[in-house]
């Protein structure tokens, strides 16, 4: 298991890494002329990395991973909502720069997150990969958060012009699903998600100090 671990986080680490370094450089080649075909450079790759990390709640439903799962569960869900059902569905939305924005934290999060999680699983502590493991959230998670609210609230008007995923079903009564009511509810609940996965990691963090102290008393 420690294997199969292992070289997860690393293809989940070179597919991350690849999207970083993509955006960055296209960045830094043609500035803010990038935003239009950013989701056409990575959405691929990043569709397949967000795809995997499903994954990772089932490692910890038959007990590979020891995780606390339900913040697990809303960090993956809220971008598997938000990747596919609010950006790859609005082409129109495609091209924002906050999806540029909102893509660029996501993998600056797991480009730290996931070789951490590869030197734990073969047993290797590097300290200064450990220490921002458990820092860099606090200002990530924030912004992220941020930007996906504001990705939701711009394609609230193309899902309402289009109307993209609204239907009526034809139960003995019928039944009218309008997608943007959904999507404004779920703005509610994206900062309860959020705020209990920074709860997790605050806990975890901690842990972390606390450990960090007791080996500084015992040298």
């Amino acid at each position: 298991m420690k294997t199969y671990l292992s070289v997860y986080y690393l293809i989940q680490f070179c597919g991350h890494s690849w999207i970083f370094t993509n955006m960055t450089a296209r960045l830094l080649f043609f500035g803010k002329d990038s935003y239009a075909d950013t989701f056409h450079a990575i959405g691929l790759i990043m569709q397949v990395c967000q795809l995997l990390s499903v994954l990772e709640l089932i490692h910890l439903i038959v007990g590979i991973e020891q995780e606390s799962f339900l913040p697990k569960f809303s960090q993956i869900t809220e971008r598997l909502v938000i990747l596919f059902l609010v950006i790859t569905s609005q082409e129109e939305v495609q091209s924002k720069c906050i999806v540029c924005l909102l893509f660029f934290l996501w993998n600056l999060w797991d480009v730290i997150r996931y070789p951490y999680l590869l030197l734990s699983a073969v047993g290797i502590d590097y300290p200064a990969l450990t220490w921002l493991y458990h820092t860099l959230w606090i200002p990530v998670h924030p912004l992220s958060l941020l930007a996906e609210v504001y990705t939701v609230y711009e394609s609230l008007p193309y899902f309402e012009a289009l109307g993209t995923f609204c239907y009526t079903l034809s139960l003995p009564f019928a039944v009218s699903i309008h997608f943007p009511y959904i999507l404004k509810v779920y703005l509610v609940l994206l900062p309860a998600g959020v705020l209990y996965t920074c709860s997790h990691l605050y806990s975890k963090r901690k842990l972390y100090l606390k450990h960090q102290e007791l080996k500084l008393k015992v040298k």
